[in-house]
């Protein structure tokens, strides 16, 4: 997961998972869902972020894990 926030243009991108983008689609108004080819979200972006995250909060990104992961099977 990537996440990345574009101070001039006041954009959160966080990238969930690799994949191509094939489409997008806002599911409210600055918020956008962007899909692979197979359906999957790859990644959501969240246009004029400071409405919604204090603009401090966006200098740090806290990342909490409730359980243990368990390493992937490849």
């Amino acid at each position: 997961m990537k996440v990345k926030y574009d101070e001039e243009a006041d954009a959160l991108y966080i990238k969930l998972r690799e994949g191509k983008y094939f489409e997008s689609d806002e599911i409210k108004e600055g918020f956008i869902l962007d899909y692979d080819d197979s359906g999957n979200i790859v990644a959501i972006e969240i246009l004029n972020a400071s409405n919604y995250i204090d603009p401090a909060d966006l200098s740090t990104v806290n990342f909490e894990i409730s359980h243990q992961l368990t390493e992937a099977k490849g």
